[in-house]
């Protein structure tokens, strides 16, 4: 999940003795059965911990969270969740477009 980085001598951690259980993990490969993309980090139990250990931007956030809550808020139903979904998603999707340029 989590790969070692290399600190300098004014850390006070030995090079291999840290881990940054927020980096992101390194792209691999599905059997089509698992895949390590979909395991959750070691110690998340909140889903603010799977956002900031994916480091996903504020749109990406704001859908994981409709998703997650989807129908369940007493101040959202189902619909306005899916709506705010769809409108994330475009915002994503225009950011990428302009900023990142991904066609």
């Amino acid at each position: 999940m989590s790969k070692t980085k290399k600190l300098n001598e004014y850390s006070g951690v030995p090079p291999e003795e840290y881990v940054d259980r927020y980096d992101i993990a390194p792209k691999s490969k599905s059997d089509g059965l698992t895949a390590q993309y979909y395991e959750l980090p070691e110690g998340a139990t909140e889903l603010h911990h799977i956002i900031s250990y994916k480091n996903m931007n504020a749109n990406l956030g704001e859908i994981m969270r409709s998703c997650y809550r989807y129908g369940e808020a007493s101040h959202s139903d189902k619909l306005r969740d899916i709506r705010k979904i769809i409108a994330y998603a475009k915002f994503e999707e225009e950011r990428l477009l302009k900023y990142e340029n991904i066609k």
